[in-house]
């Protein structure tokens, strides 16, 4: 296995890709890392990401970036690209990424693999470097989606040491690996093919619903309406998290620590400027100004407000469909270099992964195709705890379609 580089295995140096915890070597194992090594699994690396998860692209690194092995002029996806492009090109079986706001599904889309964002507090988060704690979720990336059943058993669990775990009787999941949707409810958001969805990918997604239609699904057009709202909310909410969360790296208890300063207050101040990144400098800023008095109300606050009504429009579809699919990114696989002049460009890559970790619901992609001789993800989503289902749609679909196996290395079930 491969772990993002923002999960701790113990006495294993855990960077997050960033120069302020360039040399922390953890003194434990996160819950996740220590139920694989009881399962058998074997550490082959660390993965590289954007600097603490921020980061669509795995540019943001502080160490280098990663390229995808499809192409190696163009990016992986983030912030889990390190881990996604090391299970593409076969360098593990699987790996665990982090998904803040999409980092595991759409790393997953540009590398032709299957990634998976669990329902919120199915799987542990203790031992995972936070980022945004009320988003945050680990989950698997691997070669099929028999690989992602097989690696969410051996993940998924209520855990004391984290908070917000669930505690729940938890199923097989391989057992919903079957090969229909026979009275399976589809929905397809109108609101996920709009303005900068390329066209190659819609045309690639629109053909995977046909095959879901043909597989026995019931497919119709459903509606989504605040979808458009949720980009601005993730990037109110996630610096605010991430300005709270941060504030812990002060260089006195762990990490870099500039020693060259006038004192005290100059010395955290030197610590920041040098330890973290321009992306992470910028999402610090955004989230203190949110959270900062007389803007509290007028943003953060009213971002919350936001939030609870999309998670309500998903409550309601959910009363009708079993799940939702729709394109996992509005673009294959861009060049490095492309967008890292323009931010909200780089932000937009998100727009279509972002819904699920507002909502707190399970998100998954699948290979669906290629679109100028790159990889098209198939995103599904489903309600609260319906791992199951997605998982069923993804292998039904996959066992009719020939994009799985790409790779010639075997995989966890053989």
């Amino acid at each position: 296995m491969v772990l993002k580089d923002n999960r701790v295995p113990k006495g294993v140096r855990t960077t997050c890709s960033s120069r302020m915890l360039e040399n922390f070597v953890p003194p434990y194992d996160a819950t996740v890392t220590e139920k694989l090594y009881g399962q058998g699994a074997v550490l082959v690396g660390k993965g590289n990401l954007d600097e603490f998860a921020m980061g669509s692209s795995n540019e943001n690194s502080a160490f280098h970036p990663t390229h995808n092995p499809w192409a190696l002029d163009r990016v992986p996806g983030g912030s889990s690209g390190g881990p996604a492009a090391a299970v593409a090109a076969d360098e593990c079986m699987f790996a665990l990424g982090s998904d803040t706001g999409g980092s595991i599904r759409q790393p997953a889309a540009l590398c032709g693999i299957v990634g998976m964002k669990p329902t919120y507090g199915l799987v542990s988060r203790f031992g995972l470097v936070a980022f945004a704690s009320s988003l945050d979720q680990i989950g698997p990336l691997t070669k099929d989606v028999r690989d992602c059943a097989i690696t969410l058993n051996a993940i998924a669990g209520n855990d004391p040491n984290d908070s917000t775990s669930l505690s729940m009787d938890l199923p097989d999941y391989t057992q919903a690996l079957v090969e229909d949707l026979k009275g399976m409810r589809v929905g397809v958001p109108v609101e996920y093919f709009g303005e900068g969805l390329e066209p190659g990918v819609e045309s690639a997604v629109r053909e995977a619903i046909e095959v879901m239609r043909s597989l026995g699904a019931e497919v119709e057009e459903t509606s989504l309406p605040s979808t458009p709202h949720a980009l601005a909310v993730y990037y109110i909410i996630a610096p605010s998290e991430a300005s709270a969360n941060l504030a812990r790296y002060d260089g006195v208890k762990y990490g870099l620590s500039v020693q060259d300063a006038d004192g005290v207050w100059d010395a955290l101040e030197k610590t920041r400027q040098y330890g973290f990144g321009p992306e992470v400098k910028r999402r610090i800023m955004l989230g203190t100004y949110a959270l900062s008095a007389g803007y509290y109300d007028a943003y953060y606050l009213q971002a919350q407000r936001v939030r609870t009504l999309i998670r309500r429009e998903f409550e309601d579809v959910f009363t009708r469909f079993d799940a939702v699919v729709m394109p996992t990114s509005p673009t294959v696989a861009f060049k490095l270099g492309e967008k890292t002049a323009d931010p909200l460009q780089m932000y937009l890559n998100d727009i279509l992964t972002i819904p699920t970790n507002i909502a707190g619901i399970p998100g998954m992609s699948i290979p669906a195709g290629m679109s100028d001789g790159l990889p098209v993800g198939l995103q599904i989503m489903g309600p609260t705890l319906s791992e199951e289902t997605l998982l069923r749609v993804a292998y039904a679909y996959e066992q009719a379609t020939d994009f799985r196996g790409k790779y010639g290395a075997p995989t966890l079930s053989g």
